[in-house]
């Protein structure tokens, strides 16, 4: 079983999230990636945690994780991507303006590029 991140859980939700883009990002271990790029996926399903996620450019982690050689990883980023594509399509259908209307086209590439 992968350890748990290394996030003191005192720092506040930003330094909790930027905590574990860090640990995701200086981590040699394909365990900890995989187990710290789902609890950032975890997070996004929390709207409150959309603007420190947005400023963190999670959203690019996930993208970049798309070229991962690491299947599982593949597999998180393409969720958190339909995700996304998902909730600024219900964002649309709603006639309610997107937060970051500019994800939408970002899905579609993934989903050009990948399925």
């Amino acid at each position: 079983m992968a350890q748990k991140p290394k996030v003191d859980p005192h720092v506040g939700r930003l330094g909790y999230l930027q905590a574990l883009v860090t640990e995701f990002q200086e981590t040699e271990s394909q365990d900890a990636k995989e187990q710290v790029l789902a609890n950032l996926a975890n997070f996004a399903y929390d709207p409150g945690n959309y603007q420190y996620l947005r400023q963190l450019q999670v959203l690019d982690l996930f993208l970049d994780s798309l070229s991962e050689e690491n299947e599982t990883l593949v597999k998180f980023a393409i969720g958190r991507c339909c995700f996304y594509h998902a909730t600024l399509g219900t964002f649309s259908a709603s006639g309610t303006s997107s937060p970051d209307a500019h994800l939408h086209g970002l899905a579609e590439g993934v989903f050009a590029r990948h399925l």
